[in-house]
């Protein structure tokens, strides 16, 4: 199974933050180190060219990140302190999941270690997300006529609010978002389908909304690929989750979503989302479960 990594996916952020930026790398050695990814497997993008980031966002909005000069108002509402290797290594995880895209649909299944930065919409970031890369990623492919027909399962516990509100009555691209009702955003543009879990859901009740869905989505709808980001903050330990789910639950969501996908024969984007475990070795081994199972399942 390839994946896209590369060492400039970390940027320097003050220790205290929330944001577990030293993720990527560790996500990294650890997949690798267990042999659940071959070291030859890993694939480094470059950066995404600015045409393709602007498919998606305005001018003005992508050379003000890659300039440093937002407003303050938008440098609050991003969340993130800006740096020029923070605007470096958002361009590089863009580029990431097109990567990942394109070699699921030779492979069958790929992921990108990071991605699934769902909350930014066409002209801001919010909500630690730079810049929007599934979006980025489905128009590329669908102006280059890889795809036509794009799901997006979307397990983060935040609804994701910028694809919903990129692909707003777009007949090609099915956005489905399973998350937390009361959590963050609290503006929830409409997705394709939504669903809003109860504060304290647990595993039972969460994997069969889970299943349902999935079952009423593709007696619906057809598509020709499959984004999955498999936010780890539903987890009853997750700083703002809000839900209840056990890390065996967490496991078992995964092998839900992707048994669909495999068992469509359809190609598969293994993307990270967000998760903010106690510590940053629970939050690296909670983002390995779904590479864990995906190894298991691979066509």
């Amino acid at each position: 199974m390839r994946v896209s990594y590369a060492p400039g996916y970390y940027a320097p952020i003050p220790d205290e933050h929330i944001f577990p930026m030293k993720k990527f790398k560790g996500l990294h050695r650890y997949l690798v180190e267990e042999n659940i990814i071959a070291s030859s497997d890993v694939v480094a993008p470059s950066m995404v060219d600015m045409a393709n980031l602007q498919m998606v966002h305005t001018r003005d909005y992508a050379n003000g990140i890659m300039d440093g000069n937002l407003n303050k108002k938008k440098l609050r509402r991003l969340g993130l302190p800006w740096s020029k290797r923070l605007a470096i290594r958002s361009r590089l995880a863009v580029q990431g999941t097109i990567n990942a895209a394109i070699m699921a649909l030779q492979d069958g299944i790929a992921g990108n270690l990071a991605g699934g930065t769902h909350h930014a919409m066409a002209d801001f970031g919010e909500g630690f997300c730079v810049f929007n890369d599934v979006a980025v990623a489905i128009k590329v492919l669908q102006q280059s006529m890889w795809a036509k027909n794009i799901l997006v399962i979307d397990c983060d516990v935040h609804q994701g609010n910028g694809t919903a509100a990129i692909f707003k009555n777009n007949p090609h691209v099915y956005t489905f978002s399973l998350h937390g009702e009361k959590n963050y955003p609290f503006k929830k543009p409409p997705s394709t389908l939504d669903i809003g879990l109860a504060d304290n859901t647990k595993d039972d009740q969460y994997l069969k909304t889970l299943g349902d869905a999935l079952d009423t989505i593709f007696d619906d709808f057809n598509p020709d690929l499959v984004f999955y980001l498999g936010g780890i903050d539903p987890l009853e330990t997750d700083h703002f989750g809000r839900l209840s789910l056990t890390k065996k639950g967490l496991q078992r969501r995964d092998r839900i979503v992707i048994q669909k996908v495999v068992g469509q024969d359809l190609p598969l984007v293994l993307l990270l989302s967000g998760g903010y475990a106690p510590t940053l070795k629970e939050t690296v081994l909670a983002h390995a479960l779904m590479y864990k199972m995906a190894k298991e399942m691979e066509y």
